[in-house]
């Protein structure tokens, strides 16, 4: 099998079910940033080799992330979507996870070891993948509801697994410090004036 076909380039190709769309369109940004997620977490176990890493949890995410990019890219449920199961999975080692875990009390800024840190890029892509998914809702396009809460709480796996990986390897969770002017206010970006 080739891997290059030559029937993309002209910025089209196919859904499951054979029909031609822009690679632009919204259902393919939705999988396409799925892809460019499940890309990070390859490297996330790769910066946690050795670590206690869940890796047979970590593989399986990726098996559903798989079946969830199928799903999206298929307009007649010839795909199956993943179901509330995979939620259940996901908040079971959550609460795994944070009974280890010291009580969260602040914003923590993403970074610590490597792997930690790659958890929190995966956060942050998981994040976009609903968004991208939300926006084929917009569109009138019917996704089921377990896999936007699928994203939503994958999200916050990755978060509590960085805030894991950083206490095995012994780094310091960093806590965001606002700035405070003198009148004890907190400044934001868009407020503080040039």
């Amino acid at each position: 099998m080739n891997i290059y076909t030559k029937t993309g380039d002209r910025g089209e190709t196919s859904l499951v079910g054979g029909r031609r769309v822009s690679k632009c369109c919204q259902r393919l940004e939705s999988y396409g940033t799925l892809d460019e997620l499940n890309a990070h977490i390859g490297l996330l176990a790769a910066e946690a080799e050795g670590m206690t890493l869940p890796g047979g949890f970590i593989r399986k995410l990726q098996d559903d992330l798989f079946t969830c990019g199928a799903y999206l890219a298929s307009e007649d449920d010839r795909c199956p979507c993943i179901g509330p199961e995979a939620v259940s999975a996901l908040e079971k080692e959550i609460d795994r996870m944070e009974a280890t875990l010291p009580p969260l009390r602040s914003f923590i800024l993403p970074g610590g070891c490597k792997a930690a840190a790659e958890a929190h890029v995966c956060r942050t892509v998981c994040r976009r993948v609903e968004r991208e998914v939300l926006r084929l809702t917009d569109e009138g396009i019917r996704v089921e509801p377990a896999l936007l809460c699928y994203f939503n709480r994958l999200s916050d796996y990755f978060f509590v697994l960085a805030r894991a990986l950083n206490r095995e390897a012994g780094h310091e969770e960093r806590c965001w410090q606002p700035n405070k002017d003198k009148n004890n206010k907190t400044h934001t970006h868009n407020e503080k004036k040039s």
